[in-house]
């Protein structure tokens, strides 16, 4: 499970390769049979956490105090991102571009969406009041890429 977590925090502090390097490896844990033991069943929490790694890492999505917040980063060789939540009886839909991130709520009450607005992706800014209606599109921010870091030896 470490590999999807790392991809995630990868993302969030803007090391997009590296989060990529590590989202391959979970993705890959049973088709390339790396701890040579998929004869005996399939990693499923590590398939489950390249959801996790995608959403929260290359998404940005965080979820506090009865809130949604988004930081959405795309690595350069991925051009869209697109995936549904249910939270709480309501239905969201969010589509993330390296230009614009729409989110659109498809069912449920109102849902307060708060998205960055300046900066590197980290800060939130501006709140969207999400009605079951049309997607509320936001203007993506760009982060400026940084060295890729050495990963510990395996």
């Amino acid at each position: 499970m470490s590999a999807c977590v790392q991809a995630a925090i990868a993302a969030e502090v803007g090391h997009l390769n590296l989060a990529d390097d590590y989202l391959a490896a979970a993705a890959l844990m049973d088709l390339d049979d790396l701890e040579h033991n998929t004869r005996d069943g399939l990693h499923v929490a590590s398939l489950a956490g390249v959801w996790t790694g995608l959403v929260a890492g290359y998404g940005g999505m965080r979820h506090n105090d009865g809130s949604l917040s988004f930081s959405p980063r795309l690595p350069p060789g991925l051009t869209r991102l697109t995936f549904g939540l249910l939270l709480a009886g309501r239905t969201l839909r969010v589509e993330i571009t390296h230009t614009a991130a729409s989110y659109s709520l498809l069912d449920g009450k109102t849902l307060n969406i708060l998205s960055p607005s300046a900066g590197h992706g980290v800060r939130r800014g501006t709140a969207d009041l999400l009605h079951p209606s049309p997607a509320a599109n936001r203007d993506q921010t760009h982060s400026t890429p940084r060295a890729r870091p050495h990963t510990p030896p395996s």
